[in-house]
Parts: C-alpha cells; sequence; structure tokens
C-alpha cells in the first residue's frame, strides 16, 4: 500500500514556477467568464515564476498545498488591508487546481492559514471574493464565514461586486 504525503508548507523560491503554473490554470478556471477575457489574461501573465519567486521572500505570507510533491494549491496571507474593518487578518488569495477541488482540500488549505494568523497574534479574519463566484461563495460560507461588507473591483470596462467574509 502506498501512502500519499499531503502537506501544507510555507513556499520556497524552488516552487515558484509550480505556482505560476497552479494560479494560471486556477484563475482561468476561476475566473473564465466573469472577468473579461483581455484583463484576465494580463493580470495571470503579470504574475510569471519571477513574479512568484519574489513573492516567497515576502512581504505576505505565501504557503502551499503539496501533494506528493505536486503544488495543487496555495495561499497568500497577512495584515488586513481594509483599515476601517475590525479583523486584523486577511487571506489575500487561495486558489487550487480544478483537479484538486472539491476533495477536501481546500478546507486544509484555508485552516492552516487560518492558524497560522492565528498564531501570529492576528484577531479575526476577512477574505474576500467576488460576488458571482459561485464556487468561491460557497466555499466561504460553508466554512462559516458571513459576508459583511462589499466593495467594487474593476476589470478594464467591467466592474464586479465583491463580498467580504469573516470569522472571528
Amino acid at each position: 500500500m502506498k501512502t500519499l504525503s499531503i502537506d501544507v508548507r510555507r513556499a520556497e523560491p524552488q516552487d515558484a514556477r509550480a505556482i505560476s503554473e497552479t494560479h494560471r490554470i486556477s484563475w482561468l478556471q476561476a475566473y473564465g467568464g466573469l472577468i473579461p477575457h483581455k484583463p484576465l489574461i494580463q493580470m495571470v501573465d503579470r504574475r510569471g515564476e519571477t513574479w512568484w519567486r519574489k513573492a516567497t521572500r515576502g512581504p505576505a505570507t505565501l504557503l502551499v498545498l503539496d501533494v506528493a510533491g505536486t503544488v495543487a494549491g496555495y495561499a497568500t496571507l497577512g495584515l488586513n488591508r481594509a483599515r476601517a474593518l475590525p479583523q486584523e487578518g486577511e487571506i489575500y488569495e487561495l486558489y487550487l487546481r480544478p483537479e484538486y477541488q472539491g476533495i477536501g482540500l481546500g478546507r486544509l488549505l484555508f485552516g492552516e492559514a487560518r492558524r497560522l494568523l492565528k498564531s501570529l497574534g492576528c484577531e479575526g479574519l476577512i477574505v474576500w471574493c467576488l460576488e458571482d463566484s459561485e464556487h468561491a461563495e460557497r466555499f466561504f460560507r460553508s466554512a462559516g464565514g458571513r459576508d459583511i461588507a462589499e466593495g467594487m473591483e474593476n476589470f478594464g470596462d467591467k466592474e464586479l461586486k465583491k463580498l467580504g467574509f469573516v470569522w472571528p
């Protein structure tokens, strides 16, 4: 019987290429049809291997979900950027490759990100997602998040509403 290793760990510079691929695949799957094509491709293309290599060195914390040596997902987290809200921590991004979704690995990565923020002394957490991203909204609601804030994001000529989900 073979044992499958699943680990959430801090990203290292040598993970940059795999994170870049995971970012591209997950963003195109998550936002295709929501965000206009040209701005979506521009956003994805800006974050190549070099960008992710720099991201492994901060200032945000970058975690990877490692499944048997494959970067199956990633999360970025740090201090809340919305100063008007009392939550101290924020998960900026949490994405999994499509083939790893729906089997509990997103919950594992989310839980580890939350624990890390708490261990760093952050009280409360906020995560933003596009309102029209039904998959993300359902994920955060099922994880116990309450949507208490909203805002707008501009993508080329299109504005999309975003929701802020919080946890105590």
